[in-house]
């Protein structure tokens, strides 16, 4: 079995989002006094990052088997790893390496489901459902897939993870979780651009196929806007340090990314640098609200 190719459909650089997003969840614990658990903790970033490549094993299973990974044009973040492509006879093992990583995942919820109760499971169910159905069904209702990526990493990373260490709920939390939430949606919208025409053949009706890339920029520049908002509401009303305004600073980021978005549409791809750019400024500004937290 060729290892490296299966294990460029986990994606891995698009993975590094996971622990950050699991180290803002943790960051509010800090924040608010209490201690950190650390086989809490680290059985809450394997499940996440199970999780992770769960979505991106099943995910390239499926567009390979669809014939859609033979149909787009890859770029660095968009159109898939291309391993199954030129590796076909990978083509079960990614499928077991996905269900495999689900039962992980599966596993360590049950744990916690023990330990916590009832309080965990709908974040556990929402977890498993969400990668079981990402791309058979999700990509086929626009509003949904628009939402879902901030869903994962957002609210059930970041709330999931500050959630199994206190064993209950906090504004904060909730707050900390919008930002992942509208920065990682944005993520996702920009790179479905350049695999629009080719997702439009293979029957998805992703929110760019649906509304085209003109709105889908609106809609790019609102959530830019809303964390924005966001950040300072959480420092104005006491739930954020002063400190995590730095966690504005990667936004001119996020506004070069929209630009080219609106300059060249589902033509971006050829222009990797702001879609390179849309990576930075989710990575920068979580993590750097997270470090706030801990340090302010």
């Amino acid at each position: 079995m060729k290892l490296g190719a299966l294990l460029q459909t986990t994606r891995g650089p698009f993975l590094l989002l996971t622990p950050v997003c699991v180290l803002l969840g943790a960051a509010v614990v800090v924040a608010d006094g209490a201690e950190l658990n650390t086989l809490s903790l680290s059985l809450c970033l394997l499940g996440a990052l199970c999780a992770h490549v769960a979505v991106n094993t099943l995910n390239e299973y499926h567009d390979f088997h669809s014939g859609l990974d033979l149909a787009t044009e890859r770029t660095p973040f968009s159109g898939g790893s291309g391993a199954l492509p030129n590796n076909p006879e990978l083509e079960r093992a990614v499928l077991m390496l996905g269900l495999l990583s689900l039962l992980v995942v599966t596993g360590i919820g049950l744990y916690f489901l023990q330990q916590l109760g009832a309080a965990i499971l709908p974040i556990g169910l929402a977890g498993v459902l969400l990668v079981l159905f990402y791309t058979g069904w999700v990509n086929r209702h626009p509003f949904i897939c628009l939402l879902a990526p901030g869903l994962g990493f957002g609210v059930l990373m970041v709330v999931g993870t500050q959630l199994v260490l206190q064993g209950h709920y906090t504004v904060a939390a909730g707050l900390a979780a919008l930002v992942p939430f509208f920065l990682v949606n944005n993520l996702l919208l920009l790179n479905q651009y350049p695999d629009i025409e080719a997702d439009r053949d293979a029957g998805r009706r992703h929110f760019p196929i649906t509304y085209g890339t003109a709105t889908s920029s609106e809609v790019y520049a609102i959530s830019v806007l809303l964390t924005v908002c966001v950040i300072v509401a959480g420092v104005l009303s006491g739930h954020f340090p002063p400190l995590s305004l730095v966690a504005l600073l990667p936004m001119p980021l996020a506004l070069y990314a929209w630009s080219g978005a609106v300059r060249h549409g589902a033509a971006i791809g050829g222009y990797p640098h702001y879609l390179g750019a849309n990576v930075a400024v989710v990575m920068l500004t979580t993590l750097l609200l997270g470090v706030s937290l801990i340090l302010g």
